[in-house]
């Protein structure tokens, strides 16, 4: 499902990822380790198509996504991708509801409240879903975030330190979550360093990521 084949991402001279190649089958759940600035979240990124390698190419879905025009970048994510950014990307001026109901503008899809309703139910933040995004705390913000990314029903979930923001009982919550996405097929990469994600049995693999490069 995804192919990633002699990738490369600098930054003024700086390589941030340096020759990745790396092959997710469809439904498996990979957690990708390292340190802050190891380059887990610019490979998050460009598999998005959030961003673009500086070399080398990456194959989502038969899709060549390594630079894609905007409008066809954008068609690619809201189709296949599902993400959950680490400093939530909200609109602070709208509801709970309303955030997680933009993925839906552009979608042809029906029953978009149920859908709206159910990503709330599955993220625990429907008894939120009138308040204003800046009224929330942190840990809302991100159960907005996560019900955002989930309300397309896609079949790819990337999430970048999804449960930063979040409580105990809620980062628990989210693995339930993720349980549910194993039973039904999808494919999920999460970056973190949360140790609530260590040896859990339903973790397809965990792949080190040292420096840009991975490692064993």
């Amino acid at each position: 499902m995804i192919k990633i084949k002699n990738l490369y991402k600098s930054y003024d001279g700086f390589d941030a990822l340096k020759n990745i190649n790396l092959e997710i089958k469809k439904g498996e759940i990979v957690v990708l380790k390292g340190v802050s600035g190891s380059g887990k979240s610019t490979l998050l990124s460009i598999i998005a198509s959030f961003s673009s390698p500086s070399s080398g190419d990456i194959v989502v879905n038969n899709i060549s996504v390594s630079k894609l025009p905007d409008i066809h970048s954008c068609k690619y994510r809201n189709e296949n991708i599902g993400f959950i950014f680490q400093s939530f990307n909200l609109f602070d001026d709208l509801s709970v509801y309303d955030n997680i109901f933009t993925p839906l503008v552009i979608s042809n899809i029906s029953n978009k409240e149920d859908k709206v309703n159910n990503a709330m139910k599955k993220a625990n933040i429907s008894h939120k879903k009138d308040e204003i995004i800046r009224n929330l705390s942190g840990g809302e913000k991100q159960r907005c975030a996560i019900a955002r990314a989930i309300v397309l029903n896609t079949n790819i979930i990337l999430a970048d330190e999804p449960t930063a923001s979040l409580d105990k009982q809620n980062s628990l919550q989210f693995i339930e979550v993720i349980k549910q996405f194993k039973k039904d097929g999808k494919t999920v990469i999460i970056s973190t360093h949360d140790t609530i994600f260590d040896n859990l049995d339903f973790i397809s693999r965990y792949i080190n990521i040292q420096d840009g490069q991975i490692v064993d």
